[in-house]
This record gives C-alpha cells, sequence and structure tokens, in this order.
C-alpha cells in the first residue's frame, strides 16, 4: 500500500508532519504529483500555501507493517 506523508517547511520548527494519505487509486496512470498535492489542499487546506508543502511516498507491507520509502510514485 503506498500512502503519502505531507509535511510543511515550517520556517521557525523545521518541516512539521501534518498528515498522511493513503493511495486509493487502481489506475496508477492517473497518480501525478499535481493530483497528489490537490488531493492534500483538498484534505489540509491550502492556508500553509502549497508552496510550502513537500510530499514523501511511503510504501507500507500490509502483511509484515514494514515501511520503506516509494520513490516511483508519484510520476
Amino acid at each position: 500500500m503506498v500512502v503519502y506523508r505531507f509535511y510543511w517547511r515550517d520556517p521557525q520548527n523545521g518541516h512539521q508532519l501534518i498528515g498522511i494519505l493513503p493511495e486509493r487509486r487502481k489506475t496508477t496512470t492517473r497518480i501525478t504529483q499535481e493530483s497528489v498535492m490537490n488531493w492534500g489542499k483538498r484534505y489540509f487546506g491550502d492556508a500553509l500555501g502549497i508552496d510550502n508543502i513537500f510530499i514523501i511516498p511511503v510504501q507500507i507491507d500490509t502483511k509484515t507493517g514494514g515501511i520503506s520509502l516509494n520513490l516511483t510514485h508519484p510520476s
């Protein structure tokens, strides 16, 4: 399972985790950097500024719970 960890670049306190969203789309061609960021804006709001938010995609093994960076998503 792929999840996206959304971080805010806090100028005073460094990077702050603001939320985690799971990828549920079956069609991977629909997954783009822009679509994931739009999704994040919808859930977390745009008050923090889109230029101050970045995403780290993470792969979670649903059987073991192991976590690894997923550098292939979003495309």
